[in-house]
């Protein structure tokens, strides 16, 4: 039986510019523990036009778990930038929440 990844690649194949499916595929690979793929996956939703702004968010919540906690930092502020261009309010706000729980500070 194919796994969840393999189900969500399998369409992907299909539809290869479904932003959805790329961002389930994204976290897929984080709740798999394949941070590098993960995060990849998740930048080329960031760098794809427009910006898919829960990339922002998702991803800096797996560089803080990870301990990278500038990189999170600053996807969050581009996130929030991102988002408040885009009129997505409550995602600034969730991603403001995030950067202000992990301090302004560089570690």
């Amino acid at each position: 039986m194919p796994s969840r990844r393999e189900k969500i690649e399998a369409m992907l194949s299909d539809e290869p510019d479904d932003i959805f499916l790329r961002y389930s595929l994204a976290m897929e690979l984080d709740k798999e523990g394949d941070h590098d793929a993960s995060l990849a996956k998740f930048g080329e939703l960031i760098a794809g036009e427009p910006p898919y702004v829960p990339a922002f968010f998702m991803s800096a919540q797996q560089l803080a778990r990870l301990g990278r906690i500038e990189d999170a930092r600053a996807n969050l502020r581009d996130g929030i930038e991102q988002a408040r261009s885009q009129g997505d309010q409550h995602a600034a706000g969730e991603m403001a929440e995030m950067l202000s729980s992990l301090g302004s500070n560089a570690d």
